[in-house]
């Protein structure tokens, strides 16, 4: 019986990234024509073999003069030159000029012998071999002088430069065609488990779609490596082995995703340990604490987690400065944004914690959204504009607190935010805008709203005291400044299998002991729904609605959407879940309808115009299971 692995010695997460920069020495360098240079790194000091430009030039169209004959010309006092020769543009003068002698040249063109300056052609007039100047110029006017520019034998550009567009053009100007640059580091991809299929093969029951071997060959190509796959490796010693040796033999560095955890199955830990030394196992961090690295045949392996988002967090900060110093390229942290967070987050009891953000711009500074999600997750990593770091003795941080946010790339802000409960249809349309979505449900909605995080919420709450949807509770809530614009009403329902195998009738079934129901989060309306029906069903019974909740297999089973709720009745997880018409008909169930909701946008009046434009987009053809309603694209309240 295989044994767990036990963590004993962890380290932090500045000291794994440390103990990898030991190791981090170039791989010597190649040639490359200039043409696939860029995004290369220098390996040698480039020497300007020319002056740049070549020769004295002429920066205008106009005549090159001796610039001490035009002193005193004025537009009341002209000077007359004679004409003696042109010049164009890779041409070569003939003649040379004396003062009082003008030759004409074109811009780019270089200047005859004797001249030192260039006159505009609009301050001249020319009259068959003669030219009229009516302004002075002085030496060296309008003249680009050779190696004005760069030198011959001028270092242009240090080693361990980044070649961007700027510096190519550089290079191409000193006329190199072929570029010494530092080797790309080769990284083999190894993805581990047995419950992985790879993208487009069918997906069995129990598996996943390998998302690890495609995001991290990404992630090393941004960072200037040469990623290589070999696909996915089960949990079986031999094979295991036997691919991580064809991945050393073939690459720099090795990258192997899952299989470093404390588990029964995993081997990481294990066969790199009888092949060469592990350097940790183990990071005081979340998510990511099972990564280990190990040096075999002087060759680095890093085995990260197998939840994609743990992986790519890992990835960018403890191997990709790696990958960068193996190219010579220093690495520097990223971009910082200063953030207050949008609410109170815990931390990691004892290890250090890595939060996915949205960073939403302000007027008076920026807010940091956190995205609350399993490390299993991905979504969460394209969603997020950065990560904030929890220092490891600190247990909780409160809203409002500053904290930094680091950036993945270059924060490009959002013309509108939204945040609040999601709809299908909605979703379609907001994805045609520059408007950024965080979907958190009604309730998370209108508090993003009241603490001026969202620009605008979407909401379908029910009032039982009003029987009114979406108003009184942004009342109750005290939230100024915004408005309730009616978007349209939309059918709601039990989504469940193709043809009802299971006989479901209404909400009194999801108390079967045969069925098993998908709920959604609490703050969401489609859950308030719900439990408004199931409480009307407990008075019914005569139940208390707690003990009716308890008998209801998968109500604390919940999933974010309603394509969500969807997917998990097609797929055989559950045999029910509330939802939207529209979700059902997405992934071809069948729906037994519970009545007709009213789904708002809670808008920022400051907003009000741009939104109104999504509105009216939104409302143009809707699909079935939606209908306007009196009060759609119109303000229901404003406070």
């Amino acid at each position: 019986m295989a044994k767990r692995v036990i963590f004993h010695e962890l380290v932090s997460l500045d000291q794994a990234s440390e103990i990898l920069l030991k190791f981090a020495r170039p791989l010597g360098e190649e040639e490359v024509d200039i043409a696939q240079a860029y995004g290369r790194v220098l390996a040698r000091d480039i020497t300007a073999p020319i002056d740049v430009p070549p020769f004295d030039r002429s920066t205008v169209d106009g005549y090159a003069v001796v610039a001490e004959a035009t002193y005193g010309a004025s537009e009341l006092t002209p000077v007359e030159f004679k004409l003696v020769g042109r010049v164009e543009a890779g041409d070569w003068p003939a003649g040379e000029v004396k003062p009082g002698e003008a030759f004409e040249v074109a811009t780019g063109a270089p200047l005859p012998r004797g001249a030192n300056a260039v006159v505009m052609v609009e301050y001249t007039q020319t009259r068959g071999d003669l030219v009229k100047i009516f302004r002075a110029v002085a030496p060296g006017e309008n003249v680009m002088s050779a190696g004005s520019d760069i030198s011959a034998g001028e270092v242009v550009l240090r080693h361990c430069t980044k070649l961007t567009a700027r510096e190519i053009g550089v290079l191409a100007a000193l006329g190199l065609r072929k570029v010494p640059v530092m080797k790309r580091p080769i990284v083999g991809i190894i993805s581990t488990g047995n419950e992985l299929a790879a993208p487009g093969e069918r997906l069995g029951p129990g598996m996943l779609y390998d998302v690890n071997s495609y995001s991290l060959a990404a992630a090393v190509q941004e960072a200037g490596g040469l990623p290589v796959i070999y696909g996915i490796v089960r949990d079986e010693e031999s094979s295991y082995k036997s691919a991580l040796l064809k991945a050393l033999s073939e690459s720099d560095v090795v990258l192997i995703s899952g299989g470093t955890s404390a588990g029964v199955a995993d081997l990481t830990y294990r066969v790199l340990g009888e092949l060469g030394d592990v350097l940790f196992h183990g990071v005081m961090v979340r998510p990511g604490k099972p990564t280990l690295a190990a040096v075999i045949n002087g060759k680095i392996v890093v085995g990260l987690p197998g939840y994609p988002s743990s992986a790519l967090m890992i990835f960018h900060t403890v191997v990709r400065p790696f990958l960068l110093k193996l190219q010579c390229v220093e690495p520097s942290p990223p971009a910082v944004y200063k953030a207050k967070l949008a609410y109170g987050v815990e931390g990691a009891k004892g290890r250090r914690a890595l939060y996915p953000v949205v960073l939403i711009a302000r007027k008076d500074g920026y807010k940091a959204y956190p995205l609350y999600a399993e490390s299993g997750a991905i979504s969460v990593l394209a969603r997020a504009d950065g990560y904030i770091v929890i220092p490891e003795n600190v247990e909780f941080m409160t809203e409002g607190e500053e904290v930094n946010v680091y950036l993945f790339e270059k924060f490009k802000p959002a013309e509108l935010y939204f945040i609040g409960s999601h709809d299908p249809h909605l979703d379609t349309i907001l994805a045609r805008h520059n408007v950024k979505t965080v979907y958190v449900g009604s309730m998370g909605g209108l508090m993003s709203i009241k603490r001026g995080e969202a620009d605008f919420a979407g909401t379908h709450i029910l009032d039982l005291e009003t029987g009114v949807y979406n108003v009184p509770v942004v009342q109750r809530l005290g939230i100024k400044g915004a408005a309730v614009i009616g978007l349209y009403r939309r059918e709601q329902g039990l989504i469940i299998q193709r043809g009802n195998p299971k006989g479901i009738k209404g909400v009194e079934d999801l108390l079967r002991d045969d069925v098993v129901y998908v709920n959604r989060p609490r703050g969401t309306g489609t859950r308030a729904l719900l439990d408004i029906h199931l409480s009307k069903l407990a008075q019914r019974l005569g139940t208390p609605f707690e003990e009716l909740i308890r008998k209801i297999r998968g109500y604390t089973y919940e999933v974010k959407t309603h394509t969500a709720v969807a997917a998990a009745v097609a797929q055989g997880r559950a045999d029910v879940g509330m939802g939207v018409r529209y979700a059902a008909e997405l992934y071809g169930l069948d729906f037994i309808p519970l009545g007709w909701e009213e789904y708002d946008l809670v808008v920022r009046v400051d907003v009000l115009d741009k939104v109104f434009e999504i509105v009216r987009e939104a409302l143009e053809n809707l699909p079935r299971g939606y209908e306007k309603y009196e009060m759609s694209g119109r303000v229901k309240w404003e406070g």
